[in-house]
C-alpha cells in the first residue's frame, strides 16, 4: 500500500508497452487515488536519457541498459531493471491480396538490407509455395527513434542470423538504415505500413493488433512457420526463465526451442534508482511496481503482452525489496 500523501510519479521511455502502463496506472490510481502516475511514451532511447538525466521518477525501456550507459548515471547510483512483461517483434506488411506470407531468415535481412526489392522475389517465392505474390516494390518502414524494439530486431535477430547484417549494419537502439523510410515510435511504424502499399515493417504485436495489420509467419529454430502470439513469446520465455541473470537483464529471446515457439521475443523493463532521494515517492512506487507485478499480471494477455514467467516475477519481487531511501529498505 502508497503511502497516504499526494504523489506524483513522472515516468518516460518506450512505447511498446505504453498502452499496458497506461491501463496499469490508471487502474492503481483507481485504487489509491492520491497517486497520479504520467508516463510519456518517447521511446527506449528517450527513456534511458531522461531517466540518466534524472528528470523522471522512472524510465522505461525495451532494452536493458548497457555497461556504458549505466557508467553515464550519476557518481554511486545504481540502477535495478524491473522486467514487467514480453512481446514479440513482428514483421507487418501491407500486400493486398496476400493473406498469408511466410518468411525465412535470410528473406527477411534481405528485405531490410534492400538486396530483396520485391515481393515476387524467388527467395520469398520459395517459402510460399501456392500464393501469387505481385511484382509490388517493397518500402521498408523503419524507426526513426531510439528503439528498444529496434535493439530487438537489429541486435539480437538480424545480426544473429544474417552475417551481412551485423558486418554491414550492425545493432543497437538506432542504426544506418541501407533502405527505406524512418517512422516515430511503434505506432508511426504501424501507420507507415498502413498507408502505403508493398510497406513492410517491424512493430510490437499488440500494434500491429491494434492497426489490423497482417503480420508474417517465422521460421523458427525448429524450422516451423509460426504466427506471433502471446502463446509463442510465453513458451519463448519459459524455455529461457533459468538463464535469466542475475541482474535480470536478459538479452531479446532470440530463436529459442519448441515447435510453438515465435522467434523474436524480448522483455520490457522499468528503470528504478535503487536508493530513492525520496522515500514518499520512493514507497509509492515501489507500491505501484509490485501491484503491477501481482495484480497487474492477470491484464497482459488480454492487451497482447505476455506475463512474466513465474520464476522471474519472484526474481523482480525480490529485488524490489533491494529499493532503499538514505541507505534504509523501503519495502523489508
Amino acid at each position: 500500500m502508497p503511502p497516504s500523501a499526494e504523489i506524483a510519479l513522472q515516468g518516460a521511455g518506450a512505447t511498446f508497452p505504453a498502452p499496458l502502463y497506461q491501463k496499469w496506472f490508471e487502474d492503481f490510481s483507481g485504487k489509491y487515488s492520491n497517486v497520479k502516475v504520467d508516463y510519456q511514451a518517447i521511446g527506449s532511447g528517450g527513456g534511458i536519457k531522461a531517466f540518466t538525466e534524472q528528470t523522471v521518477d522512472f524510465g522505461a525501456s525495451d532494452a536493458a541498459m548497457k555497461d556504458d550507459e549505466i557508467a553515464k548515471l550519476p557518481a554511486g547510483a545504481k540502477p535495478l531493471h524491473i522486467p514487467t512483461a514480453l512481446g514479440a517483434v513482428v514483421v507487418t506488411y501491407n500486400l493486398p491480396g496476400v493473406a498469408e506470407l511466410k518468411l525465412d531468415a535470410a528473406n527477411i535481412a534481405g528485405i531490410f538490407l534492400g538486396t530483396i526489392t520485391t515481393w515476387n522475389d524467388p527467395a520469398i517465392a520459395a517459402n510460399n509455395s501456392g500464393v501469387t505474390l505481385p511484382n509490388t516494390p517493397i518500402t521498408v518502414v523503419h524507426r526513426s527513434d531510439g528503439s528498444g524494439t529496434t535493439n530487438a530486431f537489429t541486435t539480437t535477430y538480424l545480426a544473429t542470423v544474417s552475417p551481412d547484417w551485423k558486418t554491414k549494419v550492425g545493432a543497437g537502439k538506432e542504426v544506418n538504415w541501407p533502405t527505406g523510410i524512418g517512422a516515430q515510435g511503434n505506432d508511426g511504424v504501424a501507420g507507415g505500413v498502413k498507408q502505403t502499399e508493398g510497406a513492410v515493417g517491424y512493430v510490437e504485436l499488440n500494434y500491429a493488433t491494434q492497426a489490423q495489420l497482417t503480420t508474417a509467419k517465422v521460421k523458427n529454430a525448429d524450422g516451423a512457420f509460426v504466427a506471433a502470439s502471446v502463446d509463442g513469446v510465453v513458451a519463448a520465455a519459459n524455455a529461457a526463465a533459468a538463464q535469466m541473470p542475475a541482474d535480470l537483464r536478459q538479452p531479446p529471446i532470440i530463436n529459442g526451442p519448441g515447435a510453438s515457439t515465435y522467434p523474436i521475443a524480448s522483455y520490457t523493463y522499468l528503470l528504478v534508482y535503487q536508493d530513492q532521494k525520496d522515500v514518499t515517492k520512493g514507497k509509492a512506487l515501489i507500491s505501484l511496481i509490485s501491484w503491477a507485478l501481482t495484480d497487474g499480471q492477470d491484464e497482459e494477455s488480454t492487451l497482447g503482452y505476455a506475463p512474466l514467467p513465474q520464476p522471474v516475477q519472484e526474481k523482480a519481487m525480490t529485488m524490489l525489496h533491494s529499493v532503499t531511501a538514505g541507505g534504509e529498505p523501503i519495502w523489508p
